[in-house]
């Protein structure tokens, strides 16, 4: 089945479940699940009901939610779209790393594979997107980084910014403004984990990211 054959509800679910494991090894709960896209945990249900009868995913009651072979080639198909479709948004339109999400989930569902081939090749095939997150091969194979959250660095480490989460356009803007953006090279100074702070050097700036800011950076070494 082709990705373009699945409902757009279906093709999120597939994405928002895919991306929740990429950084982690843990499956996404249904309340999790819930909780990520907006709904009831009763609707939630239903819809991997409707997944499972397509052979898109594998659930047990009560566990995890895991995707099959069939239901992972469809949900990399979809986090290719869209961050090819973030990237062309900075790089061709100019739009800010903070305005794209929203557009993104918006064309991701509208654009035929054809399209997105051109844009790939347009931009010149990039491996990663405004936000460092990697863009799947159009042969689905995927390139995680070898990166770790800012939060479990050691300190006095010399770091390179990898990526920084997109979940929230106000984080985003916050980094920016204090200089941190995927490639930016910081020292990681000090994490207060009983505060949930972190103190970073930014070349001579010395900068302090709250618990949801520091949370979103992920770092390589230098």
């Amino acid at each position: 089945m082709p990705v373009s054959e699945l409902s757009t509800v279906a093709q999120d679910y597939l994405k928002v479940i895919w991306s929740a494991t990429e950084w982690s090894e843990d499956p996404i709960t249904v309340k999790q699940l819930a909780e990520r896209m907006g709904v009831r945990a009763a609707t939630v249900s239903d819809s991997i009901r409707r997944l499972v009868d397509q052979g898109m995913l594998a659930h047990e009651p009560y566990g995890g939610i895991e995707l099959t072979d069939a239901g992972r080639r469809h949900a990399v198909m979809m986090v290719r779209r869209h961050r090819l479709i973030e990237t062309f948004l900075v790089d061709e339109l100019g739009y800010g790393w903070d305005e794209v999400h929203d557009e993104a989930e918006v064309l991701e569902h509208a654009v035929s594979d054809a399209l997105i081939d051109r844009i790939d090749r347009r931009l010149g095939y990039p491996s990663r997107d405004p936000h460092g997150d990697p863009i799947p091969s159009a042969d689905g194979t995927t390139h995680l980084p070898d990166a770790v959250p800012l939060v479990s660095a050691e300190p006095g480490t010399v770091l390179l910014v990898s990526r920084i989460s997109d979940a929230d356009p106000a984080v985003l803007r916050y980094l920016a403004e204090r200089g941190i953006r995927p490639d930016t090279s910081l020292t990681m100074d000090e994490h207060r984990e009983f505060a949930g702070d972190v103190t970073v050097r930014v070349g001579d700036t010395e900068v302090v990211l709250g618990a949801t800011a520091a949370a979103a950076v992920w770092v390589s070494a230098a």
